[in-house]
């Protein structure tokens, strides 16, 4: 069972953004720095209980953007923050 916490800049996150989250494979197909956003096609994502599927994230930080381009292999984390599928880590695959 996951729990909800507010932060202090008020952002509604779950336990999965406090270290629980697992890290899943990825590839970039979509880059849209205007909007702070990336299309990721990707394998399941375990604690979001969500099937592999290609579909546009937001990030956290849009620094994770600058070097990234499409059709890099990518490991990344994403939880529900606000209500909105976001990437809170991503880094290029090995």
């Amino acid at each position: 069972m996951r729990k909800l916490f507010i932060t202090m800049a008020g952002a509604i996150i779950t336990t999965a953004a406090w270290g629980e989250a697992i890290p899943t494979e990825g590839q970039v197909t979509k880059i849209d720095q205007a909007q702070s956003k990336v299309t990721l096609k990707h394998g399941p994502i375990k604690n979001l209980d969500m099937e592999g599927m290609t579909m546009v994230f937001t990030v956290s930080d849009p620094a994770m953007l600058k070097g990234a381009k499409v059709g890099d292999k990518v490991r990344f984390e994403a939880d529900r923050i606000n209500g909105r599928l976001t990437v809170t880590k991503m880094e290029k695959a090995k």
